[in-house]
Formats: structure tokens, C-alpha cells, sequence
């Protein structure tokens, strides 16, 4: 029975930890405990209130992973050719793999501490949530799916067999964290911003099926998870509840409006 928690996910807990203090305290009136609590509730209760534009989104992403299996045997054929491939099932390359990611939320709050920058802050702890939340849910995910991994067998068809390959955790957070990286900030360096980004998601889901501790198909869904938990991430401000109040001038003199936003 695999280690439920695995390096790569303790290296991002581990990072996250001293980073959410420090962002936490250079800007505790948006950083706090409820906040937290209360995006993960947000995060977790999502598909309620997902639209048609979202539904399409998660239709397209289970198509694509379900064409990426059909692909799964051949792609495993062509990076460990041979029947004398050892199946070890041992993921001896997993810190290391991940922590291209943690440079990421490292780099981004270490620049934001050293400049003072209060949007700095607020993008470290962004990249840390989307980290964070991708990594529990694939956890979850691979706990249900229980898929044995290519370098445990040839077969891409052991499901419930108490592994751990479905989806690629690692894919997963690197997408998220690459892609609030990358569409974060101003659009002065969006360019340098991507390539970083999306360079380190995308290397990542590649040397994960290179090395053959993952099908094809668990990258396709690791991706599809990261990119979904980017765009909570991103666009959470949208979907909180703003009230505003304003006058606005009328024939007649003056007209008090009130308004709320609740998506």
C-alpha cells in the first residue's frame, strides 16, 4: 500500500509553511485563517455553481484523458522499451520533480520580501493555495482510483489495486502553480512570465512519463486538475460577494444606488 502523502507533496507543504507566515504577516488583513478556510470551502463546493462555459471545460478535460489512455500502452512502449524493464514501483525521482514548483512560490515570495511589495505577497500566497489545493485533491483522487503505475506494470488497466498513479500529482500542482505564475502580475513581462510558467508545468508532466512513473493519461488529468484549480484561484475575486453604494445624479437631483455582486 503506497505512502498516501508523498515526497513531492510534503516538499510543497513543507515550503508553504514558513512562506504563509511571512506573507501572512506582512499582509494580515487578507491573509488570515478564515480566509483560508473559507476559499478551500469555496474551492471544494465548486461544480454547484459552475456554469455552461465550466461544464464545457470539464467535459473537454475527461475526453482528453480519455483519449490520452488509448495512447497509454504505446507512449509507455516508446520511453521503457523492452520486456526487461525492472518494475520497481519506486518513485526514486519525486522531490525532485517537484521542486521546480517550489522554486516558484520560493522565487516569488523571497523577490516580494525583499522589495516590500504588498502584490507580491498577495501572488505568494495565490501560488501557494493553487498549490496546495491541486496537491490535496489529486491525493484524494489517486487514493480513490488506486492505479498502479507503469514501472509497477505493464498493464494501464490496474485500477482499485492500491496505487498510486491516477492523476499525476506532481502535474498537477506544477499546471497550478505554473499557471497562476503565469498570468499573475502585470502584462510588462507576461511573455518572460509564461514561458516560466507554463515551461515548468509542461516539463514536468514530460519527465513524469519519460521517467515511467506515470501513464500518459494520469499527466492529461494532473493537468486538467492544476489548470481548474488556476482558474478558481485566479478569478476567485469574481465569484466573492461585493456590495457597493453610490449616488448617482438624476433629472430631478440625486439617486441612491445600491448594488451586490454574488458571482
Amino acid at each position: 500500500m503506497p505512502t498516501r502523502f508523498s515526497a513531492a507533496t510534503l516538499t510543497l507543504m513543507l515550503a508553504a509553511w514558513p512562506l504563509n507566515l511571512i506573507a501572512t504577516r506582512c499582509h494580515a488583513e487578507d491573509l488570515t485563517l478564515s480566509t483560508a478556510l473559507e476559499d478551500t470551502k469555496l474551492y471544494f463546493t465548486a461544480p454547484l455553481r459552475w456554469d455552461a462555459e465550466e461544464w464545457l471545460y470539464f467535459g473537454g478535460a475527461i475526453a482528453a484523458i480519455g483519449a490520452s489512455h488509448e495512447f497509454d500502452q504505446r507512449v509507455r512502449a516508446h520511453f521503457a522499451p523492452g520486456s526487461n524493464t525492472p518494475l520497481s514501483g519506486q518513485d526514486k525521482n519525486s522531490v525532485r520533480d517537484a521542486l521546480p514548483s517550489v522554486a516558484l512560490i520560493l522565487g516569488t515570495g523571497v523577490y516580494a520580501g525583499f522589495i516590500r511589495d504588498t502584490d507580491g505577497y498577495q501572488e505568494t500566497w495565490r501560488l501557494l493555495e493553487a498549490g496546495l489545493l491541486s496537491t490535496v485533491t489529486g491525493e484524494a483522487l489517486t487514493y480513490a482510483a488506486g492505479r498502479e503505475r507503469p514501472d509497477g506494470t505493464t498493464s494501464p488497466n490496474q485500477w482499485r489495486q492500491g496505487g498510486d498513479s491516477f492523476p499525476s500529482v506532481h502535474a498537477s500542482a506544477a499546471f497550478a502553480i505554473g499557471m497562476v505564475f503565469a498570468e499573475s502580475g502585470n502584462d510588462e513581462y507576461r511573455w518572460i512570465r509564461r514561458i516560466i510558467g507554463y515551461g515548468v508545468a509542461g516539463a514536468t508532466g514530460y519527465i513524469r512519463v519519460r521517467d515511467n512513473v506515470h501513464w500518459l493519461s494520469d499527466t492529461v488529468a494532473g493537468a486538467a486538475l492544476g489548470i481548474a484549480t488556476a482558474r478558481f484561484v485566479l478569478n476567485r475575486d469574481e465569484s466573492e460577494s461585493h456590495a457597493s453604494l453610490a449616488f448617482q445624479p438624476a433629472r430631478d437631483g440625486w439617486q441612491l444606488e445600491y448594488s451586490i455582486r454574488t458571482r
